[in-house]
């Protein structure tokens, strides 16, 4: 058991994790030039592409969050980046100011739900994936989507903020409206949007759908698996559409159900850091669980939404499980930072290693291509069996190939998510096992 034990500085402390316990906000007199000072040395040293960032003056920048845009290797660098402490603890929480939906177009350019968190005020409305969105505010809400323009959409639905309130003309199902005057609130995420089984001619097949690797993601993957492991489950379709990272070792957790007990010790993911912390190098390495499920085959179903630990499961698996995947091409993502606290004011996150799986195989910048390209069909919810992804799934699972005829020509369309962009990533966790 080895912990990353690094001291910079006495307003820094380095944690292989993206969370703290009991942090409070407290005024320790960390200006943003001492941020940016501290930045700059983070940089330095632990940055995974030190070596190849722009040379710069930090006294030409006057905070931390400029510098690291201006430092940052544009080339590959996506995805680090600087929170403050309230953006750190709905981080740590699982947690996100809004109505708590995702909302984007279908084949036909209609606006409809994507997905939908079950602590949505427009959930307990009764509103699901697949409804049509015809109006926000008496506003035609489907070509302010098309246009891509996030401001555009900000405009009219305003900022992620508790207390706005808008009024939605939804198109149900059933063809009949329905106008709901919704207020946005914090938003507790349930990571576990959905999860059945499905009795094919194959067997019993476990079917789940994943949104986030943050809380409460341990309780519900415990309940979901342990149903999976009840009924005798033999293959999985493992929908991450949606899931764009969070903590490695709820990955390493998730990956030791599927991959089962039998494969403990085996390692499931290495972290490498850079040149000059080669000392640091980890594993993590698949566990005994309770509920290990112990499959064969997987199927996941992905888009350009799926990203860093949720790409780390689909590699790390690979060498132990046939994994296929179905929908887009994801993100693109295999790295991940650590956390560096300054004055407990600024929560640092540069990119610091690169994950590989067992037999070294990773570098997937580019992101990792489906066996089966479709459209996510957001006109069906995630069980519903005529969702392209879904019935493309249960077709390879019964006959051990895709189907021949084509479903649908691949389309990808915009989509708008109230989630902020900087929980979309990789974090080590607490302890990391060599």
């Amino acid at each position: 058991m080895k912990k990353l034990l690094l001291i910079i500085v006495i307003f820094l402390s380095l944690f292989a994790s993206c969370k703290k316990d009991n942090v409070t906000p407290v005024d320790t007199g960390v200006t943003p030039a001492m941020a940016r000072d501290s930045l700059y040395y983070i940089m330095k040293e632990f940055y995974f592409w030190y070596n190849l960032m722009p040379e710069v003056t930090k006294e030409d920048y006057d905070d931390p969050y400029k510098l690291l845009d201006a430092m940052r290797y544009a080339t590959l660098d996506r995805w680090s980046f600087i929170l403050n402490y309230d953006e750190y603890m709905a981080q740590k929480n699982g947690t996100f100011e809004g109505h708590g939906f995702r909302i984007g177009l279908d084949d036909s350019d209609k606006a409809r739900i994507a997905m939908i968190y079950n602590n949505s005020p427009l959930y307990e409305a009764g509103v699901r994936r697949g409804w049509i969105v015809e109006k926000i505010n008496n506003i035609d809400i489907a070509p302010v989507i098309k246009s891509g323009i996030n401001q555009a959409y900000t405009n009219i639905i305003g900022e992620n903020k508790a207390g706005i309130t808008n009024t939605f003309l939804f198109k149900r199902p059933d063809g009949t409206e329905l106008s709901i005057s919704s207020t946005k609130k914090v938003i507790d995420i349930n990571t576990v949007l959905w999860y059945d089984t499905l009795h094919l001619s194959t067997g019993i097949t476990g079917h789940l759908v994943f949104e986030s690797f943050f809380e409460p993601a341990p309780k519900e993957l415990a309940t979901a698996f342990s149903y999976f492991k009840t009924n005798n489950i033999k293959d999985l379709i493992l929908d991450l559409r949606y899931n764009s990272g969070g903590l490695l070792d709820i990955a390493q957790t998730l990956a030791s159900y599927i991959a089962g007990n039998s494969k403990q010790g085996s390692v499931f993911a290495k972290l490498t850091y850079n040149d000059k912390l080669q000392a640091v190098n980890s594993s993590f390495k698949f566990k005994s669980t309770s509920y290990s499920v112990d499959l064969p085959r997987l199927v996941v179903i992905t888009s350009r939404s799926t990203a860093s630990a949720s790409e780390d499961v689909m590699n790390g698996l690979k060498p132990f499980v046939n994994v296929v995947s179905i929908g887009d091409t994801t993100d693109g993502k295999p790295t991940g930072m650590n956390q560096f606290d300054v004055g407990e004011k600024y929560f640092i996150f540069p990119v610091t290693f690169k994950v590989v799986n067992a037999q070294d195989q990773g570098d997937f910048f580019g992101g990792i291509a489906p066996a089966k390209a479709l459209t996510d069909d957001i006109t069906h919810d995630f069980y519903d069996r005529e969702e392209l992804c879904y019935k493309e799934a249960i077709h390879y699972l019964e006959t051990g190939s895709f189907s021949t005829k084509s479903i649908s020509s691949f389309k990808r369309h915009p989509q708008f998510s109230e989630r902020p962009s900087w929980m979309n990533n990789a974090f080590g966790p607490e302890k990391q096992n060599n």
